[in-house]
């Protein structure tokens, strides 16, 4: 148990934190050590009420907002949650609950890691946006909300109500913006949520409607509604025109909403949104009001929340990486912290340009994010926590590996020594990769001992191996050299789009070198720039990249040719007319039938499937649950079809 003084100290902590994160939008800390140091708070006040501090978080709902925007009141509070973390906290809450009512069950969804909004309806109509703000009186945002196109402008029901939710930007949107912002040299968001936030409390409501925010209903204010339950509440809510949740469960068990959060934590970097835990609420309306509030939260729903993906480490080291194409770059090697059960040691750091933006130093305290299986990356320096031996981070001058002077063009750093043992090895692994020639056994260590055996020193030499060279390695036995060399021969006769992608040629991917492909086939090295900038998404750019990529390797390239002997691609046979031949395409949504086989029923109709929308684009197909693509596709004005009004055209 902490002191008094110690517990002053954390009051007066939690209030800098929540000053950063409520009114600044600029968090200096992670949620984790917000909830370890507010627990331990909530415990001292437990044991001594009479010291309870008046400015304690316990004691209000939020901070007061901005003056930027003029203040409004909500109708009926917007309540805050209070957090369980495990299986024990979350049974105990049941516990509590099923001594005060019976027959109870839980309505279960996602928390999502956004900003919160108040929507205010009259007659059918939307009137009135309001943040969170302090829980009683927000900021009004209402021209910024109507730029949200999944908040309608007029429902069907007339009487008042307050419907509210959280406003989101799913993670293709936010890398997006990111990338913008870093173009532009401006500060990048630390995560979605600051980025959601953020956009929402525009002055200029133009910006609100570039950024492609989305509006996710989880509940309902001041109403009139005569419906049981929240399940049926939130049906009717969706009815009227808003995004359903991704995944939602009535529950009757503990066991029930364990299974349910598992499934949900199991998944969530497969949403398009960034979630951070899993609502659970009692689902009878009037259970709710009989169980009522605390003075901060509702005692009929907790916040279930998943293993942090943040965390608080120190930056111990630089490794430079060198890569195929000569690009250094710095990777942050960091205290060992476990996140979400997984140790991580190392967090990207993208380029210098960006250490110098984010202002990283050696031994700085840094907030690291995993998602997924990418690697982890530093989105804040706790500047306010910076040691006196910090040391700014210098630009390289010199090839970490071959120690050739380096080329400095400002955001990338190159090696230019084509001989640089680390753009040789890494080509090849490139070269030998699932989406290239896909030779199966030839990694990045078999590679570098091959390289430093001086048995292979370009992609060539792959194909001159032998049996007895390889067995004389270490560690090369004799299966295990056979199935090497039957891998590298199986390649043989690839398709040309594997070849073309293979070479590394610069903004030139597997969808590009298809393209490519189809127009030329082997005659690619006889292509003449105006031809390949005429083909469909390739620029100047692009074109004169391939340009200068042939005229360096062109001899190369043919002796490539002679020994693989890519095939050409199959003519592609004539398709009777229909609506969708010669037509871009987009597929977004979950569909009756897996989205792969749906593409290649609109190929053979002969359709171009597209991975992104754009102005090019023909027609937006969608399905259950269609997220951005579908957003960007109704804002730049392009035609949308549900799967059935796609196979009604069939």
């Amino acid at each position: 148990m902490m002191t008094k003084s110690e517990y002053l100290k954390a009051v007066k902590e939690l209030n800098m934190y929540a000053y950063h994160y409520y009114v600044l939008d600029d968090p200096i800390t992670t949620d984790e050590v917000y909830d370890a140091l507010y627990r331990e708070v909530v415990a001292f006040e437990t044991a001594h009420p009479q010291d309870i501090a008046e400015d304690s978080p316990t004691q209000r709902i939020g901070d007061m907002p901005l003056e930027a925007f003029s203040k409004a009141a909500h109708r009926s509070r917007m309540w805050s949650l209070d957090d369980v973390f495990d299986r024990q906290d979350l049974l105990k809450w049941i516990e509590r609950i099923e001594k005060h009512v019976s027959e109870v069950r839980y309505y279960c969804e996602p928390k999502y890691d956004g900003a919160s909004l108040n929507l205010i309806y009259e007659n059918g109509r939307l009137v009135q946006a309001i943040t969170r703000g302090d829980g009683s009186v927000g900021e009004e945002v209402t021209q910024n909300a109507k730029t949200i196109r999944s908040i309608p402008l007029q429902i069907a029901y007339r009487e008042f109500i307050e419907i509210r939710g959280e406003v989101v930007i799913f993670k293709e949107e936010f890398e997006r913006i990111n990338a913008e912002r870093l173009e532009r040299g401006e500060t990048l968001f630390a995560n979605a949520r600051n980025a959601a936030a953020g956009s929402l409390r525009q002055l200029d409501s133009k910006i609100t409607a570039r950024r492609n925010l989305v509006f996710l209903p989880y509940g309902i204010g001041s109403n009139t509604l005569d419906i049981p339950s929240l399940n049926e509440r939130m049906d009717f809510v969706y009815k009227q025109g808003f995004k359903a949740a991704p995944m939602r469960l009535t529950c009757k068990t503990a066991e029930e909403i364990e299974l349910f959060y598992e499934r949900m934590k199991t998944s969530r970097d497969d949403f398009e949104m960034m979630l951070d835990g899993m609502v659970v609420k009692v689902n009878e309306i009037a259970a709710q009001e009989r169980l009522g509030y605390t003075v901060k939260s509702p005692r009929w729903a907790i916040a279930y929340k998943f293993p942090a993906v943040e965390k608080i480490t120190t930056v111990i080291d630089i490794l430079l990486q060198v890569g195929r194409t000569g690009v250094v770059t710095p990777v942050a090697v960091v205290e060992p912290t476990e996140i979400d059960g997984v140790v991580v040691e190392r967090a990207t750091l993208h380029n210098f340009d960006e250490i110098e933006r984010k202002d990283i130093r050696l031994y700085d305290k840094v907030i690291i994010l995993r998602s997924g299986d990418v690697i982890p990356k530093i989105t804040k320096v706790l500047i306010h926590e910076r040691p006196r031996d910090s040391q700014v981070i210098e630009r390289p001058k010199y090839c970490p590996v071959c120690h050739s002077e380096l080329l400095d063009e400002g955001v990338l750093i190159k090696c230019q020594n084509l001989d640089c043992s680390a753009r040789v090895v890494n080509a090849i692994v490139y070269f030998a990769s699932k989406p290239c020639l896909n030779i199966d056994g030839l990694g990045e260590k078999i590679v570098d001992t091959l390289y430093r055996n001086g048995l292979v020193r370009s992609v060539k030499d792959l194909f001159f191996l032998t049996l007895e060279k390889l067995t004389a390695l270490e560690g090369f036995k004799e299966k295990k050299s056979n199935n090497l060399l039957l891998a590298i021969e199986r390649c043989k006769g690839c398709e040309c789009w594997r070849f073309v992608n293979a070479l590394g040629i610069e903004h030139i991917g597997e969808v590009a070198s298809k393209a490519l492909c189809e127009r030329f086939g082997l005659r690619l090295l006889d292509a003449k720039k105006e031809e390949i900038t005429a083909l469909e998404g390739f620029g100047e750019e692009m074109a004169e990249s391939v340009m200068e990529f042939i005229r360096v390797n062109k001899e190369r390239m043919q002796e490539l040719y002679t020994i693989i002997q890519p095939r050409s691609p199959e003519p592609r046979a004539s398709v009777a007319e229909n609506p969708f031949k010669g037509k871009t395409v987009v597929l977004t949504g979950a569909m009756s039938e897996p989205r792969p086989k749906i593409k290649a029923m609109l190929e053979r109709l002969g359709a171009k499937v597209s991975g992104s929308v754009s102005k090019k684009t023909d027609y937006l197909i969608f399905g259950d649950d269609a997220g951005s693509k579908y957003d960007k596709a109704r804002a730049l004005g392009v035609t949308t079809l549900s799967e059935d009004a796609m196979r009604a055209m069939f």
